[in-house]
């Protein structure tokens, strides 16, 4: 059954796997383990995908299927970083698609994306301007890429991009396994003064292909809260902000106690919590980039060892 499923969903996260054969997430990890050495799939921090390495990249009917609650949560955190009037840049993936639902509430927004699902999530909100790149459709992700999507992108200037990837880790940052897509999303980073990251806890630690954002120029991470049992996911958060990148983790038992406050008032449902971990220095920003990211709350300033402890009890956990 488990390989029935990574075999039709090309990637498939542990929760997943563990809610459809109806046993603990413990007992999944073993047989994928198992499975994995019979060369039948490969793991992924998390989850496990299709044998392939670093150049296989699922399509979009795969990763519409994978960590979808994880997906909803992250973008229901992304979308509180957005405020009325502001000009960004959203890039191609399920999770960004995600976020472009939620931001068609926000008044006055000017949304640029080369990304034709996160245009179409956005192409009945009336105070919301879509504003799409040229270039060549890529059919697997919806996405326009190649020469004509990064020279419409030259000269642009937005308050911050939001983008996604198929792997996250400190060393490197941000990575896709397709050189197109990768290219985009540079052009797509070079257009804003703030970067911020949205990736599920599956992603982290997984280094794919093409980087498209290196460690230093990410201003925010938005994720999930790993399950306890996974070490490599909190100690590469641990890394990523030892280098000065914001956390936000959505759903996470170690919350505040309320929501955090939304675009026109909404607010995100209890089950949706959110814990930063503070930039502990100063940040290196895109060049020509100014002003640290607004954000409708902050938690107060803390101490580096109070913020390798709130890391370390997220390992823990």
């Amino acid at each position: 059954m488990i390989l029935e499923m990574v075999r039709a969903n090309g990637a498939v996260s542990l929760r997943e796997l563990a809610r459809v054969v109806q046993t603990s997430e413990v007992t999944v990890r073993r047989d994928v383990r198992a499975l994995e050495a019979e060369g039948l799939l490969d793991r992924r921090h998390g989850g496990a995908v299709l044998p392939g390495g670093f150049t296989r990249e699922s399509g979009f009917p795969q990763k519409s299927h994978l960590a979808t609650a994880e997906k909803t949560a992250i973008a229901d955190l992304a979308a509180n970083l957005v405020e009325e009037g502001e000009a960004i840049v959203v890039g191609a993936g399920t999770t960004t698609q995600e976020l472009a639902r939620r931001l068609a509430r926000v008044p006055g927004l000017t949304v640029v994306t080369n990304s034709l699902l996160v245009a179409q999530a956005l192409a009945h909100a009336n105070r919301v301007e879509v504003v799409m790149t040229g270039g060549t459709l890529r059919g697997s992700n919806y996405a326009l890429v190649g020469s004509g999507a990064e020279q419409s992108l030259h000269g642009l200037r937005v308050s911050r991009a939001f983008l996604s990837g198929s792997g996250l880790t400190a060393e490197r940052g941000l990575s896709t396994s397709n050189m197109l897509s990768a290219s985009v999303d540079r052009a797509l980073v070079q257009a804003a003064s703030e970067v911020v990251v949205l990736a599920d806890h599956t992603k982290l630690g997984t280094d794919t292909m093409f980087q498209t954002v290196p460690t230093d120029l990410i201003t925010r991470l938005v994720t999930d809260e790993p399950p306890a049992h996974d070490d490599r996911a909190a100690t590469e958060l641990q890394a990523l902000a030892d280098q000065g990148v914001q956390i936000a983790v959505a759903g996470g038992p170690g919350g505040s106690s309320a929501g955090v406050g939304g675009p026109g008032g909404d607010s995100v449902p209890a089950r949706q919590q959110r814990r930063d971990v503070p930039l502990p220095g100063p940040r290196r920003q895109v060049p020509g980039a100014g002003g640290g990211l607004r954000s409708a709350t902050m938690l107060g300033e803390q101490s580096p060892g109070a913020e390798r402890a709130r890391v370390a009890d997220l390992r823990r956990r």
